[in-house]
């Protein structure tokens, strides 16, 4: 039963934040004078739905997801409301609204969970035995300020860096001490968890109203920087196919979390929901900003490829013809399916063993 509730509260969230990418086409098809079909909140069929002028309004049966049907999206359609007739850039701005509006709901929550939680400081607070990093000289209540040459806000930030990036090599630590600069070089330590610096952080500090923006600015970098860099690592071969994971991997891993913030809570109930909601917010963001950076990418059926053929357009001033973008988007969207379909098989094989 708990497995049931688990999966159904992942599904809500993956919905909302696809609903949210959704809203955001809807919207600027609306301000831009294009007619919407359809705007259906989850998947499948009908449970409810009305008509406003030109809009029909679904909620459908899966509380996962939804879509944004336009006049003209697809085909050539003679009509002033159309989405085919509108200039180039009022298409554009319709195409990147989706993921931009990730971006925002991602910014929106992290000041939700920064004014909760605090932010992670990059600051150290101590060292494990044999530590590297203190026998390169740095010190307690030193701050990071860059690694490798990376500026750092965040302690989350060295543990990406460490983890995507790190096989044995050299480590250059730069560090505000009592607002003088310090910067040195040294080799981690190999141990059984991999190469380690030896430093404790990751403190949660709080702050004022105008720290927790800054933060959840920062906080949104951070997801996007990381989502870049785990394709960087997995085109060069530095992550194996096998880290990547989808909708179902996404929501045994959000299921196994919730389980984790109800064993923390020692049975106060009011205190597991709390921990269920800040740990679903904090997927939240990480889904939400995932979402926007991987439908930018310029690949076709994708955002950032319907972009990039419609930036072709602007600068040749010649529209592709409505059966050339469907077939482009068509084998794209085959080949997008398909990877799901793989990594969907990879999850099941990883859940099951």
């Amino acid at each position: 039963m708990n497995t049931i509730i688990n999966v159904i509260i992942a599904l809500f969230v993956f919905g909302a934040i696809i609903f949210f990418h959704e809203f955001g086409h809807f919207l600027l098809a609306k301000k831009n004078g294009i007619y919407v079909n359809e705007f259906a909140i989850g998947m499948g069929p009908t449970l409810f739905s009305f008509k406003k002028k030109e809009t029909k309004y679904s909620l459908k049966l899966i509380p996962m997801g939804g879509y944004c049907a336009m006049l003209g999206e697809d085909e050539d359609v003679k009509d002033e409301h159309s989405f085919s007739c509108k200039s180039v850039w009022a298409r554009i701005s319709v195409v990147v609204a989706g993921p931009v509006f990730n971006f925002i709901l991602a910014f929106l929550l992290a000041i939700v969970l920064i004014s909760f939680c605090g932010f992670d400081s990059p600051q150290i607070i101590g060292f494990s035995d044999d530590s590297a990093a203190k026998e390169a000289g740095f010190k307690e209540g030193d701050v990071i300020t860059h690694f490798n040459g990376h500026r750092i806000y965040k302690y989350q930030e060295i543990l990406v860096y460490m983890q995507l990036g790190q096989n044995g090599q050299d480590i250059t630590l730069t560090v505000d001490r009592d607002g003088k600069e310090y910067e040195n070089k040294f080799k981690p330590t190999k141990t059984e968890n991999g190469y380690l610096m030896g430093i404790m952080s990751g403190k949660r500090e709080k702050g004022n109203a105008l720290t927790v923006l800054k933060y959840s600015v920062y906080e949104l970098r951070y997801q996007i920087k990381t989502t870049f860099l785990s394709l960087k690592y997995l085109i060069g071969g530095k992550l194996g196919f096998k880290n990547l994971s989808g909708p179902v991997g996404i929501v045994s891993m959000m299921s196994d979390t919730i389980n984790q913030a109800k064993d923390s809570a020692d049975g106060d109930m009011s205190v597991a929901i709390i921990n269920i909601v800040l740990n679903m917010i904090n997927f939240c963001i990480l889904l939400s900003a995932n979402l926007g950076v991987m439908n930018l990418l310029p690949f076709p059926a994708l955002d950032g490829g319907r972009t990039v053929l419609l930036l072709v357009e602007a600068f040749f001033q010649k529209k592709l013809s409505a059966e050339k973008e469907a077939f482009i988007n068509t084998v794209g969207f085959m080949l997008l399916i398909g990877l799901m379909i793989i990594v969907m098989f990879q999850d099941v094989a990883k859940i099951i063993h």
